[in-house]
């Protein structure tokens, strides 16, 4: 039994679809042809949003219930997250994520100046490092991720890209650029998780919602709301 046995990596990769998963995530592909991880199709919540599904996705709640309704809705969740179940569990959580995940669960409305790093045993996300435009470089946001998960050593480590997204809603989810932002996160990907692994965390890489070629997600079409879930486990634990 390893020291890392139970901790939790979840990766979620803004705006991924899932046909663009399967073609482009070279590496992690590697890993479902190889058996070392299991692949799912997911259909997400409606809408197809970015800040209704990070609530829907760490509260396991229903935008009907939560009251997250759209993306311009700002305040603290009123339901129990993953973050508060572990902290209240006397586990140690972190984040490397968009500002609105801390506006979701630390703080609300979120301050350029005060809010990037936070650092309080007594918040759902104890230790968190947030960023607040949509092209903070993927390759800086694991690095920060990295940061947090070697310094503070959580239980449950949240990493959230927004690079893809951000790709999809310039050019459209079938675009080169679009294209180029999942080949370079598979990249960061094949870096990490690599070591993750060996080091005996469970893992999961998943999206919130898709993209459309008009550079558009929040209704009810394929293209905004399939996308892929890959569950990583210990290739140890089943020897």
């Amino acid at each position: 039994m390893t020291e890392t046995a139970g901790k939790l990596i979840v990766v979620v990769l803004d705006g991924l679809r899932y046909d663009s998963a399967r073609k482009y995530l070279g590496y992690m592909e590697h890993l479902v042809e190889q058996g070392e991880v299991t692949c799912y199709q997911v259909r997400s919540e409606l809408p197809s949003l970015s800040r209704p599904l990070y609530e829907v996705i760490l509260t396991g709640t229903p935008v009907v219930k939560n009251g997250i309704t759209a993306n311009h809705i700002v305040r603290l969740s009123q339901e129990q997250s993953v973050f508060h179940i572990a902290a209240k569990a006397g586990l140690r959580t972190a984040a490397a994520a968009y500002h609105w995940v801390s506006e979701l669960y630390n703080a609300a409305p979120f301050n350029l100046i005060t809010d990037r790093h936070q650092h309080d045993e007594e918040k759902p996300i104890q230790h968190g490092i947030f960023y607040f435009e949509d092209h903070y470089p993927d390759s800086h946001l694991f690095v920060d991720a990295e940061y947090l998960r070697t310094t503070y050593d959580p239980d449950f480590l949240y990493i959230h890209s927004m690079n893809i997204d951000d790709a999809g809603h310039k050019f459209g989810g079938e675009s080169k650029e679009y294209e180029a932002s999942v080949r370079a996160v598979d990249g960061m990907l094949a870096t990490v998780v690599p070591l993750w692994l060996s080091l005996g965390y469970q893992i999961i890489v998943t999206s919130d919602h898709g993209m459309n070629a008009t550079r558009q997600h929040g209704g009810t079409e394929p293209e905004s709301g399939m996308f892929l879930s890959i569950f990583g486990e210990n290739p140890q634990s089943r020897i």
